[in-house]
């Protein structure tokens, strides 16, 4: 009985967490563009040259970071010989069945790093073509644009090289980007 109460104590701690977290980040952001950013009403105009040189740097480390997971996607198939594709397989006549464990294991982090990178650069670049053109201050424009891709060449290194704690941190920098112009928008919308 003990047991049964200890386990869901247990489950509800990283549920509370997890509710949580995006909450905090939020009202984080909130605050940093209030009281550090200074949040403006919306103005619409073309972006400016340091809104501009912000996405310039912020494209260019997105495609670092993207060469990055490629190659090291590919290192990995060499490493463990696995193959993309069914031909792959057969020319190289080699099975599925013989990658070690370890191998698929790395191809899935490799993966999963990938996806996440996708998923969350879809959301950066609708807000950041979005934000870049209602006039943002200069300091917000660098913060939350060059932000998100340095934290996602923080966040490729630590997934790849397993470290959890780290990971998490980068991710949490992503999202205060993410979060950061979403919310600047919002209120600048309102004020």
């Amino acid at each position: 009985m003990e047991t049964a109460k200890q386990d869901k104590t247990q489950k509800k701690e990283p549920t509370h967490f997890i509710l949580l977290y995006p909450v905090v980040l939020l009202i984080v952001c909130i605050l940093l563009n209030l009281f550090v950013f200074f949040v403006n009403p919306v103005v619409i105009a073309l972006p400016s040259i340091a809104s501009i040189r912000a996405l310039a740097i912020a494209a260019i480390l997105l495609m670092i970071n993207h060469t990055w997971l490629m190659t090291a996607t590919e290192l990995t198939r060499v490493k463990f010989k696995m193959f993309a594709t069914p031909e792959e397989w057969i020319a190289s006549k080699t099975n599925r069945k013989d990658v070690s464990e370890e191998g698929k294991y790395e191809l899935e982090r490799h993966h999963n790093t990938h996806r996440n990178t996708t998923e969350n650069t879809i959301y950066y670049i609708l807000l950041s073509l979005i934000f870049v053109f209602i006039s943002p201050s200069t300091m917000a424009t660098q913060i939350w644009l060059i932000g998100f891709p340095v934290a996602r060449l923080g966040y490729t290194y630590s997934y790849l090289k397993g470290n959890d704690n780290l990971r998490g941190a980068f991710m949490s920098l992503c999202l205060l980007s993410l979060f950061g112009m979403a919310s600047y928008l919002f209120l600048s919308l309102f004020l």
